[in-house]
């Protein structure tokens, strides 16, 4: 098989959650979260084999419902977060404590979050037929829930960057709320929390905790709008207002330039920020036909952009003139902030030129999510809303000319 061509899976459930393992990071793995209405969820872990260029799986039972949302433990490969809907009836206390009255159209569902364990054993299995676990999977076990008895809609859980698995952030309703983890993961409480006030039900819509300053701020969306937090204060410190014309969608940070800040939404479009500066975005990017769900930066060469959309597209993006080596090396944002004229060195020298290195156009449904792998920097994964997972690679041609 040729070296970059795609290798796809399919889940034969409709699906939505992606994240890629992120703890013991040996093995280029993948977690997906289904969602059917009919059967008991799972979870696929999805094990590539670059080698061989092959997929071995493994399935585990999530009873608790549709999932919409998954995060893995930074310090425990075996631990996982999830968010997802449950029906009333099962969620009966949530629902009763929720503050406004439930509307018979809304009050059979509601969105929870959790903290997983997979079983000690589920591995022990792999000398056996790889469709074995889907035959007869067994079950996530539950640590403890996301839960402070009044805010039930949980957009998502993040886990804090590089850390020991000890603190994650919920975002649920219009409350940003951080957990300490105890006791193994089996109990959760609330250290502290912010609230986004204004007019209206506002609620956060997505999140994403930054890996930069001693990971002590968090970038979220709520409509169309961004704002950043102090975690040690729980204070707001930015807010870009109209961020996007319609909906935000998905924020990542520039692993490598502390102030970067990438996001995408409904108006079908890609920005890239400074957060010191946020009039207007440093680049935008239009390629999408449609909604945009996801954007991500490459964990090592932050340059290289991935978005998915509903357009059924992933198109990945070399964003040199932003990243951290605009002019093929290192340079850090003080440099880059003191201006053109004080780099003696690139005098009369052209920042790279920004381009869309390729569109893979593999999915037939809506591309939900892409995520980048963290065991191999040249390999990432996207899902679409059929249950498709296709990996792909960064062309060969690129790659080396990053490396040379």
């Amino acid at each position: 098989m040729e070296d970059d061509a795609p290798v796809i899976y399919g889940l034969e459930f409709q699906a939505r959650a992606l994240t890629a393992q992120t703890a013991e990071t040996d093995a280029i793995r993948f977690l997906v979260g289904t969602q059917s209405l009919k059967f008991d969820n799972q979870i696929h872990i999805i094990d590539f084999d670059d080698e061989n260029n092959i997929i071995n799986k493994n399935v585990l039972l999530h009873r608790a419902g549709e999932i919409w949302h998954i995060g893995a433990s930074p310090a425990d490969k075996a631990v996982l977060t999830t968010c997802y809907n449950k029906s009333e009836s099962r969620c009966f206390l949530l629902s009763r404590l929720r503050s406004l009255p439930l509307r018979s159209s809304d009050s059979r569902v509601v969105s929870c979050a959790a903290v997983w364990r997979m079983p000690s054993d589920w591995e022990t299995g792999s000398n056996e037929s790889p469709d074995d676990s889907a035959h007869n999977p067994q079950t996530l076990e539950l640590l403890c829930h996301l839960d402070d008895g009044a805010h039930s809609n949980a957009a998502c859980v993040l886990w804090e960057p590089m850390g020991d698995g000890k603190r994650v952030i919920s975002l649920a309703d219009n409350h940003a709320l951080l957990w300490d983890l105890q006791e193994s993961s089996t109990q959760a409480t609330v250290s502290s929390s912010a609230t986004l006030e204004g007019k209206g039900q506002l609620k956060f819509t997505s999140g994403k905790w930054s890996p930069h300053h001693n990971c002590s701020q968090l970038a979220t969306a709520n409509d169309t709008a961004i704002r950043g937090w102090d975690l040690r204060s729980m204070s707001q410190i930015y807010c870009i207002e109209n961020a996007h014309g319609q909906l935000v969608r998905d924020l990542d940070f520039n692993p490598n330039r502390q102030y970067y800040l990438a996001s995408c939404g409904d108006d079908c479009k890609v920005k890239f920020w400074d957060v010191r500066n946020v009039q207007e975005p440093v680049k935008t990017l239009e390629e999408h036909s449609h909604w945009v769900w996801s954007v991500r930066y490459n964990h090592s060469h932050d340059q290289l952009v991935l978005t998915a959309s509903s357009d059924s597209r992933l198109i990945l993006s070399n964003m040199v003139s932003i990243s951290s080596e605009p002019f093929g090396h290192l340079v850090d944002d003080e440099e880059l902030s003191e201006g053109e004229e004080n780099h003696h060195e690139d005098k009369g020298k052209e920042p790279l030129q920004d381009s869309v290195v390729s569109t893979f156009e593999e999915h037939e449904d809506s591309v939900y999510a892409a995520e980048w792998s963290s065991a191999d920097p040249w390999l990432f994964a996207s899902l679409s809303y059929d249950g498709r997972l296709v990996i792909n690679r960064v062309p060969r041609a690129l790659k080396y000319r990053i490396l040379l």
